[in-house]
């Protein structure tokens, strides 16, 4: 009975980021937790788990608490934050209340792993819906993520050549990852503990 309590409190810290973030099969073999999660995005929204981890990478690099750095004033105070951008999927605020209105998870924190590919999986459901996007085009969906719907569709990207750098290494990094979980989703599967 002690474990047991040791273990929830324990995962109840949360995670640390992967000490190496371009292995997908390590992450979720150091995480298992994750694989349950990103598993269940996918059959949920039909987002990959490649595409959700490259997401994550690009926007948080797996960090539960990333924020955007503060401006400074007279190049030494600390200042107001950029947006209000927070956790794994640095969702701003407002879209994060779009999600919980629109799925009904109002409990729903973006400092928890589960909650943010999910958030994932339902915006990009939303960019299939509103912009058109294929859920297997990782590229497209990072620059709706990014540059919201409206944005998009009016190609505000154009001319934004670290965001297009950016969208492309997410693309890159999706196929890697969905890849690497294609050579080792047996030994994940295998690994699952329904108790954890």
């Amino acid at each position: 009975m002690t474990l047991l309590v040791f273990g929830l409190a324990l995962s109840a810290c949360g995670h640390r980021p992967p000490d190496q973030v371009e292995n997908a099969c390590l992450i979720l073999e150091d995480n298992r937790s994750w694989w349950r999660e990103v598993q269940r995005t996918e059959r949920r929204w039909g987002i990959s788990p490649g595409v959700q981890l490259a997401i994550l990478k690009r926007e948080s690099s797996f960090n539960a608490h990333a924020r955007p750095a503060r401006r400074r004033l007279l190049g030494f105070i600390p200042g107001s934050r950029p947006s209000s951008a927070y956790g794994y999927a640095q969702a701003l605020d407002s879209t994060w209340d779009w999600y919980r209105n629109e799925t009904g998870r109002g409990g729903a924190d973006r400092d928890d792993f589960g909650d943010a590919v999910d958030f994932i999986g339902w915006y990009s459901m939303q960019s299939r819906n509103l912009s058109s996007i294929s859920l297997d085009d990782p590229r497209s969906l990072y620059l709706a993520y990014h540059e919201g719907h409206g944005g998009f569709n009016r190609r505000s990207y154009n001319g934004k050549s670290w965001l297009l750098r950016a969208a492309s290494q997410v693309e890159s990094d999706a196929r890697n990852y969905d890849a690497q979980i294609s050579r080792c989703r047996n030994r994940l599967d295998r690994g699952w503990i329904p108790f954890l």
